[in-house]
Parts: structure tokens; C-alpha cells; sequence
């Protein structure tokens, strides 16, 4: 089964748990790996979404333009 889609703010949230995580200095290098590979994805996701926002924004202040 697929993963839920998470909501920008979920994505956000998680990237700062992570970086508490990597911050602590205590993690090992495979747990760390796997860390920075799930806040390479998160990245992703606020990064999509961000565009998409910035688009729907975009047509609608022309919209309002014309």
C-alpha cells in the first residue's frame, strides 16, 4: 500500500525531529544515512508543494489583473 501524502506542515515538522536528531551528535552512521535519505524526501515533498502554491498564486493574481 502507498504512504499516506503527508501536508506540508507534517513534511516541515518531521525535517525539524530530523534535525534535532542529527543535531544530537549520538547517532550512529546507518541510522544517520537513513535520516538524511527521509529529509532528502521530505525536502522534496515541501519543495513540490511550495511550487504548486506559488503557481495557484501566480494565475490567480493575473486573474485579478485582468
Amino acid at each position: 500500500m502507498g504512504q499516506k501524502k503527508l501536508t506540508y506542515k507534517e513534511a516541515y515538522l518531521r525535517l525539524q525531529e530530523i534535525l534535532h536528531l542529527v543535531e544530537d551528535d549520538e547517532q550512529d552512521v546507518d541510522t544517520l544515512s537513513g535520516l538524511i535519505k527521509e529529509a532528502s524526501s521530505l525536502l522534496k515533498v515541501c519543495n513540490d508543494k511550495l511550487f504548486v502554491a506559488d503557481e495557484e498564486i501566480k494565475k490567480a493574481l493575473e486573474e485579478l489583473n485582468k
